[in-house]
């Protein structure tokens, strides 16, 4: 069974830095991309970030410059690296694992970011 845990969020200042990491385990025969999104309070899930197959990178127009995604192979694991944030960047972040047919998702960690 394919599992994603997300950690490393919290409550940091305007202006502060995070990291998020997501853990993947069960085994997912082929991989299309992996990726980032966040969930604000009365706000749609939206994407923030993918890496693909051969590490090209994707960035929302909102965290350009800001987010670096990255991930480690040998650990099956995804990063966020969120630097410069904003209080709009408040949210709930997912990552999300896509497969043929099929995407997975982890359960969501809280990043809280006060003005």
């Amino acid at each position: 069974q394919v599992q994603l845990v997300e950690s490393g969020g919290g409550l940091v200042q305007a202006g502060g830095s995070l990291g998020l990491s997501c853990a993947v385990s069960g085994s997912i025969p082929r991989i299309i991309s992996l990726r980032w999104y966040r969930q604000a309070p009365g706000k749609q899930r939206e994407w923030v970030a993918s890496i693909g197959g051969r590490g090209a990178t994707n960035y929302a127009d909102s965290v350009q410059g800001r987010f670096t995604i990255s991930r480690d192979n040998a650990k099956n694991t995804i990063y966020l690296q969120m630097n410069s944030l904003k209080p709009e960047d408040t949210a709930v972040y997912y990552c999300n694992v896509l497969a043929p047919g099929r995407d997975y998702w982890g359960q969501g960690t809280q990043v809280t970011v006060s003005s």
